[in-house]
């Protein structure tokens, strides 16, 4: 028998995964970095929704329930997005593409992590909580993965609502309600979303192009890319500043929400500027600039309620 022969696999079996490879696949499957990104927009809305240190175990079982819910809608992402994945360059490393998971294995761990999320959230915090959780979970899976994905340029623009639940649950989790200032709040990060999403697509469009997946920077000009992002980052800006008298913001919310948007806003007009004059744009720059712009801005959220003027 030929060395080739015998180095074969056979047919229909897969080589061995250790625990830790397996492990480390299942927490792949939930997207931490965007897990870590919604979580830096809950805590600090149920400080504002406390109007100071809410209990801390409540803090702590609000992000574990909204850790598991967010990794659940990202795992039921991988599993339909799997076929697509594939032949992106960006994606082509998660688990179900190499094989580390099998489809099967990711189902059961999405609905299990689904069914535990709700649950939790149900026993811990309140049931206001856990029903904007499962509406989240839906809302990504159905609306954005399996209707808006592969069919609109308007995909990211509606599908990011997913994104905005957190704030909702957070506050929700602390005063069993909503109120204006969280709808306030889930506005900003549903206007923050293209402008946070679109440079992204810019940078891998012809991943996306190979994909059959109509993001706007695929179907429309890198000048009307920058045009809109241009536009959804001041309408972000504007909507932040309605926190101030609605929730009764004081100077260190007004100094980070104004002075961050601003630089945010310079850097879509200097993408958009780069854009028109036919150089590379380098859109990675406003994704950044747009998480640090979140970042601050819901870290000033968090201080300014714990300050006496």
């Amino acid at each position: 028998m030929s060395t080739a022969t015998q180095n074969e696999t056979p047919v229909g079996e897969r080589p061995r995964i250790g625990f830790a490879a397996k492990a480390r696949a299942y927490v792949a499957l939930t997207k931490p970095r965007v897990v870590e990104l919604l979580l830096v927009t809950t805590a600090p809305v149920m400080i504002l929704a406390a109007g100071g240190i809410p209990d801390l175990w409540l803090v702590l079982a609000t992000l574990i329930g909204g850790s598991m819910s967010a990794g659940a809608a990202s795992a039921f992402n991988c599993y339909i997005d799997r076929d697509i994945d594939a032949v992106m360059h960006r994606t082509k490393r998660r688990p179900l593409v190499t094989g580390e998971l099998t489809p099967r294995e990711a189902l059961v761990f999405s609905w299990t992590l689904a069914v535990v999320s709700t649950v939790w959230l149900l026993v811990f915090t309140n049931w206001v909580a856990a029903a904007l959780s499962v509406a989240a979970i839906l809302f990504y899976v159905v609306v954005y993965t399996l209707w808006l994905k592969r069919r609109t340029e308007q995909n990211i623009i509606w599908g990011g609502i997913a994104g905005c639940f957190p704030v909702l649950i957070g506050w929700a989790a602390v005063t069993g309600d909503v109120s204006w200032a969280a709808f306030i709040l889930f506005l900003v990060v549903f206007l923050w979303t293209p402008p946070h999403y679109w440079p992204l697509s810019m940078k891998y469009r012809d991943d996306y192009a190979a994909a059959g997946v109509p993001m706007l920077a695929v179907v429309r000009s890198r000048q009307v890319v920058g045009l809109q992002t241009i536009l959804y980052a001041w309408a972000t800006v504007a909507c932040s500043l309605l926190l101030i008298p609605v929730a009764g913001m004081g100077i260190v919310y007004s100094a980070a929400a104004l002075g961050s948007g601003i630089w945010f806003v310079y850097e879509t007009h200097r993408l958009y500027g780069v854009a028109i004059r036919g150089e590379d744009p380098k859109p990675m720059r406003v994704f950044h600039a747009s998480i640090t712009y979140l970042t601050l801005l819901f870290l000033a959220i968090a201080i300014d309620p714990l300050l006496p003027f």
